[in-house]
């Protein structure tokens, strides 16, 4: 008896809260209707249906938002473009969700009638509505999402109509988001060509209104935030290009600078080392190279590197060591720049100035040692054996107790080849013949692609070094791809056949990485990467 007296107030219990929902709901529903139906223009209907949207959408309640919108359909019908609108927005919704639930019994008994209704639903929603209204241009969107999702034969038309429509939108809507909203869209599916056009005619309806200069900065600070880079970059551009009509020399730098600071490389974080490298050159065009102290010198400099710019990078490199010659990073700076004379432009006789220069210095650092190796590297190359052994008996008998580095296992390996006569190292040969060789300069490593994915790793810690190369069309067949590791390779060799490895330094310093891509039928390009390992 007891029990049964449990059990009938549970049911009471799960009746009453069932009857409460019930109304609860219904009292939603009743104020959703009465907002929409008394609303007194098109900004405050979207706003209601939307309210509406997410009161169902939240618990995945698509055929409930439909039996609604029928109802407000039967109450009000001039409301018939939103009502479509909606109806095929939850069908979109609700084929996805079907999708992801792998609720496959519905998907396929109801999924051709839901697609259907998608389409005709969206269709006649555009049909009813202006170019200037949101909706259309809403139902366009939702539209293509539906045939590039299916990758059908429509997907191509639906874009040319949603672009077509977002233009003609641009034109007269005093709404300017949905523009916006309709470039991620596009940007999120992989559309960078027209989420850009989208994006560009955004900027300029935003610039071509009365918005103020902090405003726009603080604009493109936001989509920066949600890692729409392009969009913030365009901002900033016309931003920059507006301060840069009413703002004296003095003022606009700094903001210039900041921003710069803001997109060079770092390994973590905000960057975008080709804008930031447009913004370093448009400083120096306006303030020259006083516009540059010795920090924003070296990241110049440091930017241009990871952007591929070596030349560039080591006339910031020289101007750093020429303007400040006590600087900290002297010693990088002064390495890198013989690195990049040597091996990345072919000037030998350049190259070595820098790295004799580092050698002859009391004070010892990483740059000091790995100089000392490059000159018996190269003098061992040019077939001056006995000078090669006099660097690198300098380098171990004055450098290998006070200061570990990489470059003392290689000098050892370097003199065991003189020691026993044998030639360089097989892949370290190739690098250097290729580097200094005149017959080889037509390789400029627009082929092959290096990359680390990070350029200040502490000592230890784990890098991943990749190449991408572009190897000539062979028609049908494979390509067998060899990959001729050398230089600072740290604690690993890779095997030949991997283009990619995984890497740890013991040491500080400046780590050159060298590569040379081959074929069977030829020496595809070289590359080169510089590592700081901190």
């Amino acid at each position: 008896m007891k029990n049964l007296k449990i059990l009938i107030s549970v049911f009471i219990l799960n009746s009453l809260f069932f009857s409460f929902s019930h109304l609860a709901q219904g009292k939603d529903n009743d104020d959703f209707v009465e907002q929409i139906t008394k609303a007194k223009n098109n900004q405050q209907l979207y706003a209601n249906f939307e309210a509406a949207k997410e009161f169902y959408f939240k618990e995945n309640k698509y055929n409930d938002f439909i039996e609604f919108l029928n109802s407000i359909s039967q109450k009000q019908r001039s409301l018939a473009s939103f009502v479509n609108y909606y109806t095929g927005l939850s069908r979109y919704h609700q084929l996805k969700f079907l999708e992801e639930k792998q609720n496959w019994d519905e998907y396929f008994s109801q999924g051709n009638n839901y697609r259907d209704q998608l389409s005709s639903s969206l269709k006649q929603s555009i049909k009813s509505t202006a170019p200037q209204d949101k909706i259309n241009l809403y139902s366009r969107l939702i539209l293509w999402q539906f045939h590039e999702d299916q990758q059908d034969a429509f997907a191509q038309t639906a874009l040319s109509d949603l672009m077509s429509e977002a233009q003609e939108y641009a034109k007269s809507a005093s709404e300017l988001n949905p523009l916006k909203e309709v470039a991620d869209k596009l940007l999120s599916y992989g559309k960078q060509v027209n989420s850009k056009e989208l994006y560009k005619i955004y900027i300029d309806k935003i610039a071509s209104a009365d918005i103020k200069d902090e405003e726009l900065k603080s604009m493109a600070e936001q989509f920066l935030k949600e890692g729409k880079f392009e969009l913030a970059q365009t901002i900033y551009d016309v931003y920059i290009e507006r301060i840069l009509k009413v703002l004296p020399r003095e003022k606009f730098l700094p903001v210039l600078i900041d921003i710069a600071k803001l997109f060079a490389y770092k390994d973590e974080g905000v960057k975008d080392v080709f804008y930031a490298q447009k913004l370093f050159k448009k400083i120096e065009e306006l303030g020259g190279k006083e516009a540059f102290d010795e920090e924003l010198t070296y990241l110049a400099g440091f930017n241009a590197e990871k952007a591929k710019e070596f030349n560039q990078a080591k006339d910031y490199y020289i101007v750093l060591l020429n303007r400040f010659p006590q600087t900290k990073y002297a010693d990088e700076a002064a390495y890198k720049t013989g690195v990049i004379f040597t091996y990345l432009l072919g000037d030998l006789r350049k190259g070595k100035e820098y790295f004799k220069e580092l050698a002859q210095k009391e004070t010892v650092s990483p740059e000091v040692i790995s100089s000392l190796y490059q000159l018996g590297l190269l003098s061992q190359w040019q077939g001056a054996l006995d000078k090669a052994k006099e660097y690198y008996d300098k380098l171990i008998e004055n450098f290998s107790a006070a200061s570990p580095n990489e470059s003392l296992a290689q000098t050892k390996e370097r003199l065991k080849e003189l020691e026993e006569s044998k030639p360089l190292a097989h892949n370290l040969k190739i690098f250097l013949d290729i580097s200094l060789e005149e017959e080889y300069a037509n390789f400029n490593m627009s082929k092959v692609d290096l990359k680390s994915a990070l350029y200040r790793p502490p000592k230890d810690n784990e890098v991943n070094i990749n190449s991408t190369a572009y190897p000539p069309q062979s028609g049908c067949m494979q390509v067998v791809v060899e990959y001729l590791w050398s230089g600072d390779l740290g604690k690993t060799e890779p095997p030949s056949q991997d283009s990619s490895f995984t890497t740890s330094y013991s040491a500080t310093g400046t780590k050159v990485i060298n590569l040379v891509v081959t074929t069977p039928s030829g020496i595809i390009d070289r590359a080169i990467d510089l590592v700081n390992v901190e």
